[in-house]
């Protein structure tokens, strides 16, 4: 290392960067810490490299300092300290989050602390943050009584809907975890069957490459499920509004304007100078900055996905659009929001240029002239536009489009435009906005919270739900289609066996016929032949010159190769046509490149199988020794006497070729008999393997079905439980009652409950209920349609 560096390295406060890191830590950068975090740099005079390495810090820097080698640079005498100030930090905005607890005890542990000296200093950190939120709570009290009991109505909803759902997530966690060690036990049973070993080896291979996506996606879905639990967590304490939009949509003026604060960050040339979220709290409402839809950073980090994070936890998404570019594309995002069942605002950021002077006065002679809803520069196109698009995306337009000019409001507060504040505030209609957001609190507020803890919570369960039923659906559809190709390949080895013995017997038949088409020129060669031991190998060595045996030997085999191709031909073409199936996503069967089968290994099951079997018998070809009995040599010797030679001889011929002819075609039929005995044997063996691995990947599919449609079924129960309460919450609000929630009080007061998730609620109340509110002041307000009868 150079001496330069040596000396920047030495420059760095590492206990103000290990606090910057504890900013970030809940991975949102809150107003408080990072105001204090600043303010404690310039007090203390931090070097500008260490004011460097915080903005990288800050920014999600890929080089930036890691928490590992920063808390490895403390020294022992400091720990306890900056143990204390991190915690402290961690504490600043009232909420002590589990992110920041994780990374407490992973500093703990880099310094070798027990875990009850960890515990002790939480505690003591603890004491403050309970200091803190008493703070807040006075501070809340001069917004006004109106004010001070809407939040206390809504805090007293949060807490109790928040333990009501927490038993939906660890049921849920139960579910999804229990499916994960079922599975395994389906491997384990078909390992441990008395089938064929070889065959169940290869069937549980199979299935287990299926599991393991299987539990490779349950993993993922548990993980987004504890996200949600968490981010629940985070929103118990506040009213959450999340500022949303694409890139320079006037998110971060807006968020500003309404908090004096962040103007460091706006303006022309100015970036933002973090990755994450920007959560600002003023009077126990939580505003969120989110990064722009659709951004990505030079390290291919995508904002968008950072924007998501925060959607759980937000009673109400303000979704900013500008005027001068509305398109399709970015209201494309509005369908994850109704997917989450979030409550939406639609500010539509109308931009002139009020920076020129001239413009500036002529705006203030006719500030309404820009918001009118027609005319040439009227906004009616504008809003007809997001609501057609948002019925494409969102469902329905039951939303608020609230109209501002945030340049206005911006100017408002600069000082060369003070002689004109009030003007510009009110031209900008900001206040239209703040009044849109005091109604959702102190007239909805207790209703948001149930939509963000019960209703959108549903949405949670829901996919891992939805998901595991996609599954279930998917093996049922291969279980059916693996049946049919079984009946298949049934007909398809049949056919192979038939068109085998058939190729053997003409392949046997021929080389016979070889064989009776040489006994003629053998018995000529032969005749005068009187050593019988000699004349039989005679006809051996005749019968090896037309390679009789390996000839006899060959056509069997063959025979069995050309049922075996065309049993694998079989396979492979069931194995491509599942695939193919999978590919085109047919009515029949279902299968797509994001689900969890391992569609290559599970379906490809020609070569496989047909190894398994082969595996199983070796074919054998008879032995095809022929001894040649040439019947009384003494007959021949006595009967010389009295005959021609010529006579003799023909007679010896006809003898020999006599008695060869009958041998050989007894010879023949037994042959015959026992080739195709043996080879009728072999297929019914391959048959019968083949079946049994059918059998055995069908039995364990079917295992695994049932264990999806186990998980299937609770998770049902949880998505009931859930909308139960949720339902019990709306028939309160809609007849203004307040009653504590259990599972018990809500089928008391309902009886059934039929919902389509973000779209429309059916309720059925046990008795006849009177409401104070419409169908359509319930419909505009929840923001789905929604019916309450009795």
């Amino acid at each position: 290392m150079s001496h330069s560096s040596t000396v920047a390295q030495e420059q760095l406060d590492y206990r103000f960067l290990l606090l910057t890191h504890i900013v970030c830590a809940d991975q949102q950068i809150h107003s408080e810490k990072l105001k204090y975090l600043k303010q404690l740099g310039d007090h203390t005079n931090i070097s500008q490299h260490t004011k460097d390495e915080m903005e990288k810090i800050l920014a999600q820097d890929n080089h930036h300092l890691t928490v590992d080698y920063i808390t490895k640079q403390i020294s022992l005498g400091e720990q306890s300290e900056v143990m204390r100030q991190i915690l402290a930090m961690a504490n600043l905005d009232g909420d002590f989050s589990s992110l920041e607890r994780e990374l407490i005890n992973k500093i703990g542990k880099i310094w070798n602390w027990s875990e009850a000296e960890i515990n002790w200093y939480i505690k003591y950190a603890e004491k403050f943050a309970s200091s803190r939120k008493e703070r807040i709570k006075q501070e809340m009290l001069l917004a006004g009584e109106e004010y001070s009991q809407a939040v206390e109505n809504c805090s007293k909803i949060a807490q109790e809907d928040y333990q009501y759902a927490e038993l939906a997530f660890n049921k849920t966690e139960a579910t999804l975890n229990t499916l994960i060690i079922s599975l395994e036990e389906v491997i384990s049973q078909i390992e441990n069957k008395n089938s064929k070993a070889t065959t169940a080896k290869e069937v549980a291979k199979q299935l287990e490459d299926s599991k393991q996506s299987l539990d490779a996606e349950i993993i993922k879905r548990l993980a987004k499920v504890r996200e949600s639990h968490l981010a629940k967590q985070r929103a118990l304490n506040q009213f959450s509004i999340a500022f949303m939009g694409r890139t320079k949509a006037g998110k971060s003026t807006l968020h500003s304007i309404i908090t004096q604060d962040g103007w460091e960050s706006i303006g022309v040339g100015k970036q933002r100078t973090t990755r994450f979220n920007r959560v600002y709290q003023w009077k126990n409402i939580r505003i969120i900055d989110t990064p722009g839809i659709g951004a990505a950073d030079a390290g291919g980090k995508n904002d968008e996905e950072i924007a998501k994070s925060i959607i759980d936890e937000a009673d109400v998404i303000c979704y900013v659009v500008t005027n001068d570019s509305i398109q399709e594309t970015e209201f494309q995002f509005l369908k994850l929001l109704k997917e989450r069942a979030k409550l939406l605002i639609i500010l539509l950021n109308i931009k002139y240029n009020l920076r020129d002077s001239r413009r500036l006065q002529h705006f203030l002679k006719n500030p309404d002239k820009l918001f009118a809803l027609e005319g040439k520069s009227g906004i009616g196109g504008h809003i007809d536009r997001i609501r057609r698009y948002a019925n494409q995306y969102y469902a329905n337009d039951y939303f608020p489009i609230v109209p501002v000019m945030l340049l206005a409001a911006q100017l408002s507060s600069e000082l060369e435009h003070q002689e004109n504040k009030d003007k510009l505030f009110k031209a900008s209609r900001i206040q239209d906005f703040l009044d849109s957001i005091c109604k959702s609190l102190i007239k909805h507020g207790t209703i948001r919270r149930s939509q963000t803890f019960l209703g959108s919570t549903v949405g949670s369960i829901e996919h891992p739900n939805n998901w595991v039923r996609k599954q279930k659906q998917n093996y049922q559809q291969l279980i059916y289609t693996l049946k049919n190709k079984r009946q298949t390949i049934h007909r398809d080895i049949h056919k192979a066996e038939t068109d085998a013995l058939e190729f053997q017997q003409q392949q046997i038949e021929s080389v016979f016929r070889d064989a009776f088409n040489a006994i003629q020129g053998f018995a000529e060669d032969h005749w005068n032949e009187k050593d019988e031991n000699r004349l039989n190998r005679g006809w051996k060595q005749k019968l090896n010159g037309i390679k009789f045996e390996q000839r006899i030997k060959n056509s069997c085999e063959e025979a069995a190769d050309r049922f075996n191709e065309q049993v694998k031909e079989s396979l492979e073409e069931i194995g491509k046509e599942l695939q193919l199936i999978s590919q085109l996503n047919s009515s029949n069967f279902s299968l797509k490149s994001q689900d969890s089968f391992d569609t290559q290994k599970l379906l490809t099951i020609g070569g496989s199988v047909l190894g398994v079997a082969g595996g199983f018998l070796t074919f054998v070809v008879p032995p095809v020794g022929i001894a040649v009995m040439i019947v009384g040599g003494l007959i021949n010797f006595i009967g010389s006497f009295w005959k021609s030679r010529k006579q003799k001889r023909l007679e010896a011929i006809t003898n020999i070729s006599s008695s060869l002819e009958s041998q050989m075609k007894e010879q023949k039929q037994s042959i015959l008999k026992q080739t195709q005995s043996n080879l009728s044997k072999y297929c019914f063996n391959v048959f019968d393997n083949v079946n049994q691995y059918f059998d055995d990947l069908i039995q364990g599919l079917e295992a695994i079905s049932s264990k999806l449609e186990q998980a299937q079924r609770s998770l049902d129960a949880t998505v009931n439980y859930l909308n139960y309460g949720y339902a019990k919450r709306i028939v309160d609000w809609a007849t203004e009652q307040n009653d504590t929630l259990t599972i018990k009080n809500a089928k008391t007061t309902i009886a059934k409950v039929k919902r389509n998730f973000g779209r429309s609620i059916d309720i059925k109340t046990q008795t006849n209920i009177e409401l104070k509110k419409s169908c359509d002041e319930m419909k505009q307000i929840l923001q789905e349609d929604i019916s309450i009868t009795s």
